[in-house]
């Protein structure tokens, strides 16, 4: 069976990791943590490095800054990054503190992802040759321009046969009245809804991931996927009124940021080979076990 085309739209920005930082500084002071790197991140670029690591196809929409860390995200990105626009701002990018839990604080500043469009993610990709493919939107709250565009996007994608994977990820204002509202109305369009516990619960209004598949699953097609990584504890996944469950192995972590990004990475190439939702759970738990606990990252399943 042929392997179905895959495409990626939304953040990609760079990300400064250090840590692991504890307790956290009082102001005014200053810490020395183990570990420090700067490397290409973003949602959708954490899902692009572990699919072009994995061996696996996919086209990329996106766009960066005119600065020298846009030049290096298109360089990183040399074999999808010809059509992206350059914005006259500087890129993106975050600064992550993690802690020896795993767990990680983010500070990001605007820069140009707010600013890719719908004409700019157009012209990034060959529409034709993705039919009968599903494409990845992702970086929800930070696309400003092309954000507001979702229904024109997603029925643009619809009309050529795509089937639409959507991460919001965690809105940078909080789950507020206009958020949980315009969320809502993207879900009718999804074939795939890839969010964690606490994303779902919110979104749903619940106390429990089992109310919240109840409730966010009216809200989606019928055919519809609806998948919530919950971490350490692996996946589960609701797929025509069946509920699965996949456990992760037993990792220790060493850097969790990007995980649920790398997750959606094993679950979308499982999907494009044709697997049922219980193979792709596992495949993208697998993968993102073994990335949180390896320095430098792999993305070979955790055994």
């Amino acid at each position: 069976m042929a392997m179905r085309p895959l495409a990626l739209i939304g953040n990609v920005n760079i990300d400064i990791i250090i840590g692991a930082a504890a307790p956290w500084p009082r102001p005014g002071t200053e810490i020395m943590v183990d570990h420090g790197e700067i490397r290409v991140g973003g949602a959708v670029g954490n899902t692009a490095l572990a699919l072009d690591a994995m061996g696996v196809p996919f086209r990329l929409a996106a766009n960066t800054g005119d600065d020298h860390f846009g030049a290096w995200l298109r360089e990183s990105f040399a074999a999808h990054s010809a059509a992206w626009p350059v914005e006259q701002t500087a890129t993106t990018f975050s600064v992550g503190v993690t802690h020896p839990d795993g767990e990680r604080t983010f500070f990001t500043m605007p820069g140009h992802i707010p600013l890719l469009s719908l004409a700019e993610v157009k012209s990034c990709l060959d529409i034709e040759a993705l039919r009968g493919g599903i494409a990845l939107v992702a970086g929800c709250y930070l696309t400003d321009r092309l954000t507001a565009d979702y229904a024109e996007l997603f029925t643009w994608l619809m009309a050529h046969n795509i089937e639409i994977a959507l991460d919001t990820g965690w809105p940078i204002r909080g789950w507020t009245p206009e958020i949980l509202t315009m969320t809502r109305a993207w879900l009718p369009y999804c074939a795939h809804f890839l969010v964690n516990e606490v994303e779902i619960t919110s979104l749903a209004g619940t106390q429990t991931v089992e109310a919240a598949l109840e409730r966010i699953g009216r809200l989606l097609p019928p055919t519809a996927q609806l998948v919530v990584k919950l971490g350490a504890a692996g996946a589960m996944g609701q797929h025509l009124g069946r509920t699965v469950r996949v456990t992760a192995p037993k990792v220790t972590p060493v850097d969790t940021i990007g995980a649920g990004d790398v997750f959606n990475a094993g679950y979308l190439a499982a999907m494009a080979r044709g697997a049922d939702i219980d193979t792709a759970l596992a495949a993208g738990v697998g993968i993102a076990s073994r990335a949180v606990s390896t320095l430098p990252r792999r993305y070979d399943a955790a055994s």
